[in-house]
């Protein structure tokens, strides 16, 4: 994610458990919702404070100026965490935040009652190592909703993570993209999404888009910027599954994106595909035998993977499982691996990109 951020020409201050600190122009908010391709939500950081105790976050949390992102009719609902910190009790920061939020609003507006019928600004805060945090949520529903997918296919996997996947996988323009495990066609049409410049939220709204402290026109632009930023490419992938449902469902999430240009969708046993001739790259995301068949046959699966894939002569391969064992089932030991989480469960992505020594 920090990539992207320097992509579009911001500067990254800190990352602090898994969150990056950047700063922004005006424009920030309105074209990071829009472009950004692995962050689950974007913030404005209103403030920051200690908070060794409920006195000092309730005094810090009142000092920061509220009033120049609230409104008197504004809704801000609080929500937060709390990491590594005295503060354990999350419905008690959760009140002392409101309270203190309340207090200074009420006394900056003359009113003794707030309420909240207007825009709803969603307030969260996060205590790290008795550190307070305080944002504005301006993306609303998660940024891995990016529109695209009409319903919810089994064990989906989020399109934030599928983005992160495609971009370790470096997909080129003359080199066939396929995962043939697709489900709803997620990996595929992120690819595409990627190899045509497409913002993945350019056709989605943000809670930001109503708050009155932000600029609309910034929107305007952002969205004029990213419909001029979309190119033509030779790029293809396949998107296929054995199971004709997903195949449908694919096929309908594809139509949506509006990628049926660069995606070919269609049924087909991942254990039968052949290089065609091409080169190529395979990635996806089989069962992992938890919410999917069973574990053992998935590790049958694995094994026959193996067995099959080493006949795609110089193909890169990435598979992403839960399964620890996945090496020792796929009977090849992957050339690198990365730790990654999809949902709460802990993955692994196995990358195969060197050719088979052969005897």
């Amino acid at each position: 994610m920090g990539e992207e951020i320097d992509a579009l020409g911001y500067h990254r201050i800190e990352t602090i458990d898994g969150r990056i600190v950047f700063e922004g122009d005006e424009n920030a908010v309105a074209r990071c919702n829009l472009w950004l391709r692995t962050a689950e939500r974007v913030y404005v950081l209103a403030g920051e404070c200690e908070a060794h105790s409920f006195t000092e976050l309730f005094d810090g949390v009142k000092a920061m100026e509220w009033e120049a992102y609230i409104g008197k009719e504004d809704a801000f609902p609080v929500s937060g965490h709390s990491i590594k910190s005295v503060l354990t009790s999350i419905p008690d920061c959760q009140s002392i935040v409101k309270k203190a939020m309340a207090d200074r609003l009420g006394s900056v507006y003359g009113l003794s009652w707030l309420p909240e019928t207007g825009s709803k600004l969603a307030i969260e805060f996060f205590i790290l190592k008795d550190h307070a945090y305080l944002m504005i949520d301006t993306s609303g529903v998660a940024l891995h909703k990016r529109g695209y997918r009409p319903q919810t296919a089994p064990a989906p996997l989020r399109e934030t993570l599928a983005a992160a996947l495609v971009k370790i996988a470096r997909p080129r323009e003359n080199v066939l993209f396929w995962d043939p495990f697709c489900g709803s066609g997620t990996i595929p049409i992120e690819a595409a999404l990627l190899m045509t410049n497409t913002a993945p939220g350019l056709s989605r709204a943000f809670a930001a888009e109503s708050f009155a402290f932000l600029p609309k026109e910034s929107w305007d632009r952002a969205r004029e910027e990213a419909r001029a930023a979309v190119t033509k490419t030779e790029f293809e992938a396949y998107a296929s599954d054995m199971d004709p449902a997903m195949v449908k469902l694919a096929a309908a999430c594809v139509r949506q994106a509006g990628m049926e240009r660069q995606i070919r969708v269609f049924e087909k046993d991942a254990l039968t595909i052949t290089t065609e001739g091409r080169r190529g790259t395979v990635v996806c995301n089989p069962p992992y035998g938890e919410r999917l068949s069973t574990l053992t046959e998935a590790e049958k699966l694995y094994r026959d993977m193996g067995r099959h894939f080493a006949t795609l002569d110089a193909w890169q391969i990435y598979v992403l499982t839960s399964n620890e064992q996945f090496e020792k089932l796929y009977g090849r030991r992957a050339d690198k691996k990365r730790k990654l989480y999809n949902g709460m469960i802990p993955c692994g992505f196995y990358q195969f990109f060197k050719r088979e020594k052969k005897d």
